[in-house]
């Protein structure tokens, strides 16, 4: 087959038809490499510095510099503090009944709060709180906490337990009461992790409920036992006619 970018005469006629597409031109590897020469020489140094290198070099620069610098340097530190700002969390926390309010439905302005209410006694509250420690530092921006249940609600049934409430401003936008809305007795950390993610808590990067596999399995195994089970039933039937 013809080379399309080769030089030809056919070639060309056919480029002018529209035909071919126009010819490649070869990238000149010189060209690019000084534009990126140039490009890289208008970076202010300052710019590629951080705020303590900033300080320590600030008599290297003119007054023109200066000017730029500060507003750099105001950029940078706005930068620093929504950072802080965004994982000013990053940990399970225990509180008591009497600083629910407070630590809870008062909590900051569009702000996630998940509460695990929990006893001691009970493995899954364990569980749930082993993932939750390891969820509240992967999701630094929303905020974790845990209180023993009747610290918060007098004579909570066990029954209940685990719960976890999930609020924002003021407001409950999740909950998950006992063991099985809270995932059974093997919950995973991923499962509970999509759960949270569900109803927006945490912004998770699992493309799929990991339960979706084993209820699929389940499905499957139902499914063919049932086909089977007929199988069998309709060759019972037909010995008996015998």
């Amino acid at each position: 087959m013809q080379d399309p970018n080769e030089d030809t005469e056919w070639n060309e006629i056919l480029r002018d038809f529209g035909i071919l597409p126009p010819k490649e031109e070869p990238k000149d590897e010189i060209e690019e490499m000084v534009l990126r020469l140039q490009k890289e020489a208008m970076v202010k140094p300052y710019e590629k510095m951080t705020l303590a290198e900033l300080k320590e070099a600030e008599d290297e620069f003119d007054d023109e510099d200066m000017k730029a610098i500060e507003i750099y340097r105001e950029k940078r530190l706005q930068e620093w503090k929504a950072l802080k700002k965004k994982q000013k969390f990053g940990e399970l926390r225990e509180i008591s009944g009497n600083q629910y309010v407070n630590e809870v439905t008062n909590a900051e302005k569009d702000v996630w709060v998940i509460i695990h209410l929990y006893r001691s006694s009970i493995p899954l509250c364990l569980l749930v709180n082993q993932h939750l420690s390891l969820l509240a530092r992967k999701f630094p921006e929303t905020k974790f906490v845990k209180a023993i249940a009747n610290s918060c609600i007098e004579h909570y049934h066990d029954n209940c337990l685990p719960t976890i409430f999930v609020y924002k401003n003021g407001q409950i936008e999740g909950k998950f009461i006992g063991i099985i809305e809270c995932g059974g007795i093997n919950l995973k950390l991923e499962e509970l992790e999509w759960k949270l993610a569900e109803v927006g808590a945490i912004q998770t990067d699992l493309e799929e409920n990991p339960k979706k596999a084993i209820v699929d399995v389940m499905v499957s195994s139902i499914r063919n036992t049932s086909i089977y089970g007929d199988s069998d039933s309709s060759n019972s039937d037909s010995e008996d006619t015998k």
